[in-house]
């Protein structure tokens, strides 16, 4: 691949990745200025310094090689992964113990820890209301116009020409209203509403977990009905004003959080597809494939990983921040910090937890480009 082929898949990936880790660290970087805490480091991306500056309280703000990433280092933390450094926590000075992170109360240290993934939520918001009011809601009516013979919406008895109007009691606008609810489904039978003619009904039917390809060639599984719509060549488009578009924009991110954790919940009962976890390479690839179709589309790619990425770091896991978050809550119940050593086996395990867990969606990743 020549430098120019290159580029191409590596820009789209660093367009997307860095506004996130930038926002998510400004999340830390703020509260623990707010806070008073000294900051010795504010890093995008891991490894060695590629250009930085030092700031007028002695921070130093630096763009590292490997893009994967970032983070802020804490007066008083070991290394990038917040680590605390119990040598120079013991020996600290009444100065120094002012503006240590350790040493802070510990609601203030878990508000500082717990900005990096509410700033990606916050960014997450407003982009999508920024793209709402831009580009407006195309609606989608929901009437069918085929449905798939021997599929769950055959077995219920969809016809073409109904009108989805409720499932489970919750109304539908559109169409998109009917994959949002249907995506979300855990399994259990969805109660649809219909309109046929003049006649209201009510049918039940399962999604079906099946393995479809995306205008890139990506397969996945995806819990579908087994219904088409007719897509009209003119459709409406709603253009909300600020407020609305607030709303909607806080229910795209409430859905994108129920789909990441119910697709996690699915993981560890064994019903999902453990193969379709991506990794770094799988970002690449996504991001480049969808920069081909717009810089709005890369955007909105940006909100939707924006979310993934604050929620994946609130699951309680050492190394990330609920990690800390439950180190924190486990000091509010004892009265004390977890001692050392305990902190240490956690980090350790959270660590190769991680790493093992980068492998194998990196793996999986490598096997969708069919190199393995």
């Amino acid at each position: 691949m020549h430098i120019f082929g290159f580029l191409s898949w590596i820009w789209p990936f660093l367009l997307l990745i860095t506004p996130i880790v930038f926002f998510h660290e400004l999340g830390h970087f703020s509260v623990a200025r707010l806070f008073g805490v000294r900051i010795e480091m504010f890093s995008i991306g891991f490894g060695p310094e590629i250009f930085g500056w030092t700031d007028k309280k002695g921070t130093r703000w630096k763009i590292s090689w490997l893009p994967l990433g970032g983070y802020v280092k804490f007066f008083g933390d070991m290394d990038a992964s917040s680590k605390p450094d119990q040598e120079k926590i013991d020996r600290a000075s009444p100065a120094d113990s002012a503006v240590m992170f350790q040493k802070k109360p510990l609601y203030q240290r878990a508000l500082i820890v717990a900005a990096g993934p509410f700033a990606n939520f916050v960014l997450a918001v407003v982009v999508f209301a920024g793209l709402f009011m831009a580009m407006g809601n195309a609606i989608t009516p929901a009437v069918v116009d085929k449905v798939t013979p021997g599929s769950p919406a055959a077995a219920a008895g969809i016809l073409p020409g109904d009108s989805i109007r409720a499932i489970d009691g919750k109304p539908v606008t559109g169409f998109d209203d009917v994959l949002k609810m249907v995506t979300l489904d855990t399994g259990d039978p969805l109660a649809i509403t219909l309109q046929r003619k003049t006649a209201s009904l009510v049918v039940h039917a399962t999604p079906r977990l099946t393995a479809v390809k995306d205008r890139f060639g990506n397969k996945y599984n995806q819990a579908l009905l087994g219904i088409q719509v007719l897509n009209p060549k003119n459709p409406q488009i709603i253009y909300p004003g600020p407020i609305q578009a607030v709303g909607q924009a806080f229910g795209q991110v409430g859905y994108i959080v129920k789909t990441v954790l119910n697709y996690r919940m699915q993981l560890m009962r064994g019903q999902a597809d453990a193969s379709q976890l991506a990794g770094p390479v799988g970002i690449v690839k996504m991001s480049h494939d969808i920069a081909s179709i717009g810089l709005i589309a890369l955007v909105s790619l940006a909100a939707l990983i924006s979310v993934s990425i604050g929620l994946v770091n609130l699951f309680p896991i050492p190394v990330l921040d609920g990690g800390h978050l439950l180190y924190y809550a486990c000091e509010a119940v004892l009265g004390r910090p977890l001692s050392a050593k305990a902190q240490d086996i956690g980090f350790r395990l959270g660590l190769a937890f991680m790493l093992g867990l980068m492998i194998f969606a990196t793996w999986n990743d490598l096997v969708r480009l069919n190199l393995f």
